[in-house]
């Protein structure tokens, strides 16, 4: 016979009182979720990759709530916990510290893009603010190639030396002292009004003009343009199929007197970039006026440099481009514009901003930034729906929230 202790009964006591407790609990559609350490090294994994800085114990705890319950948060479209936090952190009206992600890591983030040397230690600069105004914004980001779009500091920021074309004063203000550009109040947008030619986003500013019209062919623009925001550099586009009809006259046919090097290399990366880099035609940097000129309906004599190196090669005779790649292998970077051709940088601009390759470089950028590494293969198909969301609508912070939710850890 089996003895009942008192240690028996106190357990089916225990039991049946746990039983009873979670009945009721059930019944009454009553949820308890405890934090953890776990839910809160994640908040605080969110916050530091974003931010660049420790959250207040306010905003931490905020976070880690948002993680724990996972619950579609009405402050942030609905979206999950984790990416409720991470918009949190970048939300000036929520955080005390939402103004490092723009001021710092923002910045750091764009700046190499605006120079040659693709350095970010360089200062604020208009290209680089007028990046943080569209994602601060949400301005659909396939425009930045061809927004007629400007971020500049407001009157209420004491002291600030007026806005100019020809110098950079107005924007290292702002960063010297440390001005919010999380404040619309003090930081905001305004239309380009033609200040350096034809709008054309990031092409147009003073700092894009500095750094890729100066000098050359303007070839350095649209080679930078591909880099930055389509992730290729020419070699990764390389065609020796397309047409070359559109080569300038500065390419010689024979370099060194050998043919083939023409056939197998140059024309690989000239006959699909020459045509669209016209669409540059009108625009020069001035090193005497400091700032980008822009000639309507006049070519800049650097298109007709060198002429007798062909002088049966391709004469431009105005700004109207052509994409040669949307045919062959580089079809494959997913053209989805409504124009093949067209007239001007900012159309153009668009042809590159609508591809695949231009929505997938954006999130894989934003992944190297947060998740301080190259995309994994164990990430690659999160990687992909984001990049398809990404496309309704180009919210570029929208990616910032679901980058640093899926890097957040476990």
């Amino acid at each position: 016979m089996k003895i009942r202790t008192n240690n028996h009964k106190f357990r089916n006591s225990f039991v049946s009182i746990s039983v009873t407790i979670l009945a009721v609990m059930m019944m009454s559609n009553i949820t308890t979720v405890t934090a953890g350490p776990v839910e809160r090294e994640q908040a605080k994994r969110i916050h530091d990759r974003l931010t660049g800085v420790p959250p207040t114990d306010a905003d931490l705890d905020f976070m880690e709530n948002l993680i724990v319950n996972n619950n579609p948060n009405s402050l942030y479209d609905g979206v999950p916990g984790p990416q409720a936090a991470a918009f949190h952190a970048m939300d000036p009206a929520g955080s005390s510290r939402a103004k490092y992600f723009y001021n710092v890591t923002l910045k750091n983030w764009i700046t190499p893009w605006t120079n040659v040397e693709q350095t970010m230690f360089a200062p604020l600069n208009d290209y680089t603010a007028l990046v943080i105004g569209m994602i601060r914004d949400g301005v659909a980001f396939n425009t930045v190639l061809s927004a007629d779009l400007f971020y500049t500091g407001t009157n209420a920021v004491s002291g600030i030396p007026a806005f100019s074309i020809t110098n950079n004063a107005h924007f290292e203000y702002l960063e010297n002292n440390n001005i919010d550009l999380s404040d619309p109040a003090l930081f905001q947008s305004q239309s380009q009004d033609n200040r350096n030619g034809a709008p054309a986003g990031i092409v147009t500013t003073r700092a894009a003009g500095e750094a890729f019209f100066k000098a050359g062919t303007n070839r350095r623009m649209f080679r930078f343009t591909l880099m930055n925001y389509l992730c290729r550099d020419l070699e990764d586009v390389k065609d020796v199929t397309r047409v070359p009809d559109r080569i300038r006259q500065d390419v010689s046919r024979s370099p060194g007197g050998d043919s083939s090097i023409f056939l197998n290399s140059c024309i690989g990366c000239h006959s699909g970039m020459d045509p669209l880099a016209q669409a540059y035609a009108y625009y020069e940097w001035s090193d005497a006026e400091g700032r980008t000129t822009f000639s309507p309906n006049q070519v800049q004599g650097k298109y007709l440099i060198n002429s007798t190196n062909f002088e049966y090669g391709y004469r431009t005779p105005d700004n109207r481009w052509t994409n040669y790649w949307r045919e062959g292998p580089n079809a494959n970077l997913g053209w989805n514009g409504p124009n093949a051709s067209g007239e001007g940088a900012a159309f153009m601009g668009e042809e590159l901003a609508n591809t695949d390759a231009f929505a997938q470089c954006q999130v894989e950028k934003v992944y190297k930034q947060v998740c301080l590494q190259d995309p994994i293969q164990l990430h690659g198909p999160d990687i992909q729906t984001i990049t398809e969301e990404f496309q309704n609508g180009y919210n570029m912070k929208s990616v910032f929230a679901k980058v640093a939710a899926l890097c957040m850890g476990n």
